[in-house]
C-alpha cells in the first residue's frame, strides 16, 4: 500500500498558495467574493489559523470552468 496522498498536481512542496487578497486581485473581485467561493465550495482552499491559502491550480480549475461555462 502506497502512503503518498493522491495529487494531479505533483508533490505539496511544488504547489504554490495564493492569499485571499491575491486571488482578489488575480480575478479581479473582492476579497468578500473569495470568501463566498470557499465557504460554497466553488474554490479549494486550505485554511492556515485563521486565513485561507488557496492553490493556484484551484483558480486555474475554477477559472477555465468558469469560461467553460460561459462558452
Amino acid at each position: 500500500m502506497s502512503s503518498t496522498p493522491h495529487t494531479t498536481e505533483g508533490r505539496l512542496g511544488e504547489v504554490r498558495f495564493l492569499t485571499v487578497a491575491e486571488v482578489a486581485t488575480l480575478m479581479r473581485v473582492s476579497k468578500m467574493t473569495v470568501y463566498r467561493l470557499v465557504h460554497a465550495g466553488d474554490l479549494t482552499a486550505v485554511r492556515v489559523g485563521r486565513s485561507f491559502r488557496v492553490p493556484e491550480h484551484a483558480v486555474d480549475a475554477y477559472l477555465r470552468e468558469a469560461f467553460r461555462e460561459t462558452a
